[in-house]
């Protein structure tokens, strides 16, 4: 939970929202937040084991892995490790599996690469140490991508820096460019560095891994082509005011949401080292590794629009390891890339389990769509208000929850504040109930906000009982 923010409303120049959704998920649109109102973060439910790494050229050690959702298809992209060696050799590969639900999944037999003297196997790269060690694709959303190039890679560690790779349906990779596309002096690598297109910034965007003070951190760059890279900027944190992160950032996994591509959501593991839960015994009974039980590991959630800070307001576990023992390992707990849609009502998060053991997965977490975090309220009426803004549109769509006590009411202000006629409190009834995108109406003026249009609006929020999720103004 996350202590109110200040009351007094400022003046300033209104922020322009046009038809985007807004996430409570950091205080970006937020001036005010009065009463018992207060943010809160939703961790995800656990719906089980939906992927085991039980083929030979899988084993205990898969990782970095990738979800991509895309005509119609769901993707998982993952390292393939039987044995334990040190980073980028030989014995790791990259491999593929597909879905058409998120959920039941199949490894295509591709005939692309040889293991133990057969191609019947889901292996899409293989025998080019060590970009199988961090693989890491993407859907390319550029509206100039070239359709030879609508999927793209980076992988590297620092002996090589990072390299492009590119393919025209996510199977038949190949390198972009003989040299790396981004160097960095002080870049590390060693883990899952992401690439994607970012539509809000117009242009590509990494994220990857460096040292500071002795700490796993993030850096990111930018780029119009692919190819030619800004200088990096170390990436800052809202709980440090620092470019050091309160523990180690083992992955990022930062990613435009994808209903509000605007917003970054980071699904970053945390990892812990020499915390050790399990005895020596309990190692031995799980079966895990000799060398990986000495550590552990979770998920935080963090925001960032673009920048140099991430916006870190949930200070606190977002996927934690849970009751079975071979989550209190090192290196476990992973978010795969990527937050993808599975319902209508529904989005899920994937998560690499049990590592260094037999039993190597990934498990599953369910999410109301928009449903990271919410501003609530229990017990008496809260409220919040936003910073003054312009919107395009007709109508108001929210994303809330009540109890069957509870309410939300909407009210509309000028920019300085005041209640506009016809959108008062006293004007709005009661919205009740649970809905993803429930329009908003008043007494008077129905759903229509058309003639508010253009003008610098505030909106507050007053809530009992009661979640907001999200809001946009839609046509």
């Amino acid at each position: 939970m996350v202590a109110a923010v200040g009351t007094t409303l400022s003046a300033e120049e209104p922020i322009e929202l046009n038809g985007r959704r807004e996430l409570f998920v950091d205080k970006a649109l937020v001036e005010s937040i009065d009463g018992s109102a207060e943010f809160v973060l939703h961790p995800p439910h656990d719906e089980g084991e939906v992927f085991q790494f039980d083929q030979p050229w899988e084993g205990l050690f898969c990782g970095y892995a990738t979800m991509i959702h895309a005509d119609g298809k769901y993707r998982l992209y993952y390292r393939g490790m039987p044995k334990a060696f040190s980073d980028g050799t030989t014995v790791e590969s990259t491999c593929y599996a597909e879905s058409t639900d998120g959920i039941n999944w199949t490894r295509p037999e591709l005939g692309l690469y040889e293991y133990d003297g057969s191609k019947d196997n889901n292996i899409i790269l293989a025998q080019l140490a060590p970009f199988s060690h961090n693989f890491s694709p993407f859907y390319d959303d550029s509206p100039n991508a070239d359709p030879k190039q609508r999927f793209k890679a980076i992988a590297g560690t620092k002996r090589t820096e990072l390299h492009g790779f590119v393919s025209p349906d996510g199977i038949h990779w190949t390198k972009l460019q003989d040299e790396a596309i981004f160097k960095d002096p002080k870049g590390a690598y060693d883990s899952q560095n992401i690439a994607f297109w970012s539509e809000a910034e117009d242009c590509y965007v990494i994220y990857y891994r460096y040292f500071v003070n002795g700490r796993r951190s993030i850096a990111r760059t930018t780029s119009k082509d692919f190819v030619n890279w800004t200088d990096p900027v170390y990436m800052s944190y809202s709980n440090t005011d620092s470019v050091t992160p309160r523990n180690h950032l083992y992955t990022n996994q930062t990613q435009p949401y994808f209903r509000a591509p605007h917003i970054y959501v980071a699904t970053a593991a945390r990892f812990m080292p020499g915390r050790r839960v399990l005895t020596p015994e309990q190692a031995e009974e799980v079966g895990v590794h000799a060398s990986y039980f000495n550590d552990t590991a979770d998920a935080v959630l963090m925001t960032s629009r673009g920048g140099g800070e991430y916006d870190c307001m949930f200070d606190e576990g977002f996927i934690r390891p849970g009751l079975a023992l071979g989550n209190w390992v090192s290196r476990t707990n992973y978010p795969v890339l990527n937050v993808v849609q599975t319902g209508p009502d529904e989005m899920s998060l994937y998560v690499n389990q049990e590592y260094g053991q037999p039993s190597s997965n990934i498990h599953r977490y369910s999410m109301r769509l928009d449903g990271f975090a919410s501003v609530k309220s229990r017990g008496e009426e809260g409220s919040i208000t936003t910073k003054p803004f312009t919107f395009t549109g007709d109508k108001l769509a929210i994303n809330f929850a009540t109890s069957a006590a509870g309410s939300v009411k909407v009210e509309i202000q000028d920019a300085d504040g005041n209640p506009l006629p016809g959108f008062t409190l006293d004007e709005a009834p009661d919205t009740i109930g649970n809905a993803i995108d429930r329009v908003v109406r008043w007494k008077e003026k129905g759903t229509d906000v058309s003639s508010l249009a253009g003008q610098p609006i505030r909106l507050k929020f007053v809530l009992d009982d009661a979640d907001i999720f999200a809001f946009q103004f839609q046509k």
